[in-house]
């Protein structure tokens, strides 16, 4: 395994982590990680795809080249919401915080996880 597969498989765990702890991070630092009004619906939302996600990805590195198309799904998934928050973040003043909590840490998962999984499909051998 090269170096490369290796720091994939570390942030796919550590991001599968951070995503499974979402729900505390809007609870610890509200400004940066949950939107106001809160809204308890919305939050169980964000949390439950969020939480699914990091299952997901941490069954993903075990094996990152079989799961390329959900590794980049999360790449541009990132980037987009990023992109939203940010803006919406730069429109409401009450929602600056979020510049510095979860507006930069999805585009640091973007670009982490964009460095380091290979751009093409490689074939998997079982």
């Amino acid at each position: 395994m090269d170096e490369r597969h290796r720091y994939l498989r570390i942030a796919l765990i550590i991001i599968g982590i951070a995503f499974l702890l979402i729900y505390p991070l809007m609870k610890i630092w509200s400004s940066g990680w949950a939107w106001q009004p809160g809204q308890y619906e919305y939050e169980q939302m964000i949390i439950g795809i969020y939480a699914t996600l990091g299952v997901f990805l941490l069954w993903a590195a075990r094996k990152p080249e079989a799961h390329l198309s959900l590794i980049w799904f999360t790449v541009w998934s990132s980037v987009v919401h990023g992109l939203i928050m940010a803006v919406h973040a730069g429109i409401d003043p009450a929602e600056r915080g979020h510049l510095l909590g979860d507006v930069p840490a999805l585009f640091l998962v973007a670009i982490v996880l964009g460095f380091l999984a290979p751009s093409e499909v490689v074939p998997v051998h079982e």
